[in-house]
């Protein structure tokens, strides 16, 4: 059973990434295909039809294709675009603004659907929760919907409801995406400083906590803990008795989203004020509590009556550790002084080299180019950096230099990109950094302070007194290894796999087309011999030869256009 089971998965698996390979295909990403090794999937006649015609990514009308590719392929698709929508660092500035209509434009499941998960989630009637519940939803999403309703006890409330199925749907792509990035990460070299592998891997993480709708409470209630005391920043109220993994009830906020600029000035706001308000509560996220909400874009935050900014939908959150907080406000501090030196050692403490990477000619050659690329930005506002330009030349400069985001920064360099973004819009004039640098400053200061250095000292201390207690026994066990003879050196040729892989395929067709050339050489001396038995004055076995010399031919011919690479 369980071996059904395992082979049901994989033709399920199977299936989908066929359907995922059409669907790129009826878009023209052919040649995407062909870069991921995915070319094998591509029906034969379909190659041979297209065969060097597909289009060029950069081609006009493709961000709008790649869009309408991932609306068709479904959830997973819609989320991980939405997540790319906030990289145009990975995806380009065209692509990103093609893809954030996503995060608004998903259509909803059925009302009545929605009703009976509340219902079975619940453990009783709707009627019994809730005065009213409206079955159209207000907000869509990829993982889940909002309807509007009313409590008994007639408090306004909005009712999270999650999409039926989804979570074996993501389960499923996640394998297939992971499996594309492995691919993507071995053999397209362009792709390699963004870290396929570990933005797959951090997508998963995050999608499958935001399908937790208990946790997801969770994570509101200690933003309102944080937040205690503030009176400018507001999350809204849970109510836990109507919790569950698939549901989750809340309070409704009214107000007007943080990029609806026209309600913002009708109501008399203070659009700088708000920008700031909005900016020092994420960087109180980040540098002070170390916990953040990873998801701000514009459908997140509101603008309450009262002018306060307020958080919605706390399913994808970060977490940075005491580590990580203070190489951040160190190197916030180094970019706002200029100092390239202690800038450059922060990208090699926050893992942005590669470990095999050349340190010294790196420090040498990176300063120079860091120093071309932001000398021009120091003293400008928001409004006066082309950021388009901006992430074109950081990426260029990050592939030229062989760099890669570890997967524990694309969530803050994510919300960080966002959040300038919404700063742009509300007050073009408004000095991000300037707003970071007090932050900043105060946890380095904390760094330094004696209880802090106390603190690492005595760590430091106990892992040295660890090596020096353990360190007679581990010389003792390297001596006798030496005297054994038993010394071994573990070597691991980077790469070597993929080429002996590439080599044993190569050696194969060749066999194989040998093969195909002596049953064609064999038939033909038959033929010509006239080597019994024989019809109409033709050798059979001859025929024969030449049949099966005709079959694993095609057979070779297709596999090698199956596989990309001619």
């Amino acid at each position: 059973m369980d071996r059904f089971g395992f082979l049901h998965k994989r033709y399920k698996t199977a299936r989908r990434l066929q359907q995922i390979v059409n669907v790129f295909l009826k878009y023209g990403f052919g040649r995407l295909l062909d870069q991921v090794r995915l070319g094998r999937y591509v029906p034969f006649l379909t190659r041979l039809r297209s065969f060097g015609q597909w289009p060029s990514l950069k081609a006009p009308g493709m961000p709008g294709n790649l869009r309408r590719a991932f609306e068709e392929l479904g959830p997973t698709f819609i989320k991980f675009a939405q997540v790319l929508a906030a990289r145009p660092d990975v995806i380009g500035p065209e692509y990103a603004k093609e893809l954030k209509k996503l995060l608004d434009e998903v259509s909803p499941f059925p009302g009545p659907e929605a009703r009976k998960v509340i219902e079975r989630e619940l453990g009783r009637p709707a009627s019994e929760v809730f005065s009213s519940l409206d079955e159209k939803p207000i907000a869509a999403a990829s993982i889940a919907q909002v309807h509007t309703a009313v409590l008994m006890d007639g408090s306004d409330v909005v009712v999270k409801v999650q999409r039926p199925g989804i979570r074996d749907m993501i389960e499923e792509d996640i394998q297939i995406l992971s499996a594309i990035a492995r691919i993507a990460e071995r053999y397209v070299v362009e792709v390699r400083f963004f870290n396929p592998v570990g933005l797959i891997e951090e997508f998963a993480r995050v999608v499958r906590r935001e399908m937790n709708f208990e946790q997801e409470a969770k994570n509101c209630l200690r933003f309102k803990h944080n937040f205690k005391g503030n009176p400018d920043v507001r999350f809204p109220k849970i109510y836990p008795e109507f919790l569950t993994g698939k549901v989750m009830v809340m309070e409704r906020i009214y107000g007007a989203r943080i990029d609806d600029l026209k309600k913002i000035d009708e109501a008399g706001f203070d659009r700088a004020r708000l920008a700031r308000l909005g900016v020092e509560a994420y960087f109180q996220m980040i540098f002070t509590d170390g916990f953040y909400h990873a998801d701000p874009h514009p459908g997140n935050i509101f603008v309450t009556p009262e002018g306060e900014v307020a958080f919605l939908d706390f399913g994808i959150v970060g977490a940075v550790t005491e580590e990580l907080k203070d190489v951040l406000a160190s190197t916030l501090i180094a970019l706002i002084r200029r100092d390239y030196d202690r800038l450059i050692e922060n990208y090699i403490a926050l893992g942005y080299v590669r470990p095999d990477a050349d340190l010294e000619a790196f420090r040498t050659e990176f300063k120079a180019d860091l120093a071309d690329l932001l000398e021009p930005m120091f003293g400008l506002t928001l409004n006066e950096i082309n950021l388009a330009r901006y992430d074109a030349t950081l990426v260029s400069l990050a592939m030229r230099h062989n760099l890669r985001i570890p997967p524990e920064l694309m969530l803050i360099n994510k919300s960080l990109l966002i959040l300038e973004n919404i700063g742009l819009q509300l007050d073009p004039s408004f000095d991000f950094f300037s707003a970071a640098e007090p932050y900043a400053s105060r946890l380095i200061k904390r760094k330094l302070s004696p209880e802090r250095l106390m603190g690492r000292f005595s760590a430091e201390a106990v892992e040295a007194g660890e090596f020096a207690f353990f360190l007679p026994r581990n010389l003792k066990r390297m001596v006798n290894k030496v005297i054994r003879n038993d010394i071994q050196v573990k070597l691991h040729h980077l790469g070597l796999e993929n080429l002996i892989k590439d080599m044993d395929r190569s050696s194969n067709r060749l066999a194989f087309a040998m093969v195909v050339s002596a049953m064609i050489i064999s038939g033909s001396i038959m033929h010509a011999m006239k080597v019994p038995p024989t019809i109409f004055g033709v050798s059979v076995l001859g025929f024969v030869s030449f049949f099966f010399a005709g079959i694993f031919g095609l057979w070779l011919i297709i596999s090698i256009f199956r596989s990309g690479r001619m």
